[in-house]
C-alpha cells in the first residue's frame, strides 16, 4: 500500500461517516416521535432519556470520525 492509497481510503471514510452522521441527525429531525415510539416498544425510557442517548451517540461517533480519520488523514497530508 503506498500513502497515496491510503489517503483515499481515509478521505473516503470520512465522507461515508460523516454521510452516515447528517443521516442519522435528520431522521431524528424529521421523524423523531416515530423513532421514540420505536424504541419505547423495546425500551421503557423517557423522551428526554432518549434525546440524551442519541444526542451522546452521535458526539461519541464524531469524536470517533476525528480521531480515527481526520486526525491520520491530516498527518498523511503534512506529509505529502
Amino acid at each position: 500500500m503506498n500513502i497515496e492509497l491510503i489517503h483515499d481510503l481515509l478521505l473516503y471514510s470520512l465522507l461515508i461517516n460523516y454521510l452516515i452522521l447528517l443521516i442519522w441527525f435528520g431522521v431524528l429531525l424529521f421523524a423523531h416521535d416515530w423513532i421514540y415510539r420505536l424504541h419505547t416498544r423495546w425500551f421503557n425510557m423517557t423522551i428526554q432519556t432518549f434525546d440524551t442517548v442519541h444526542y451522546a451517540g452521535m458526539a461519541v461517533y464524531k469524536i470517533g470520525i476525528l480521531l480515527l480519520n481526520l486526525t491520520p488523514l491530516l498527518a498523511l497530508c503534512l506529509l505529502i
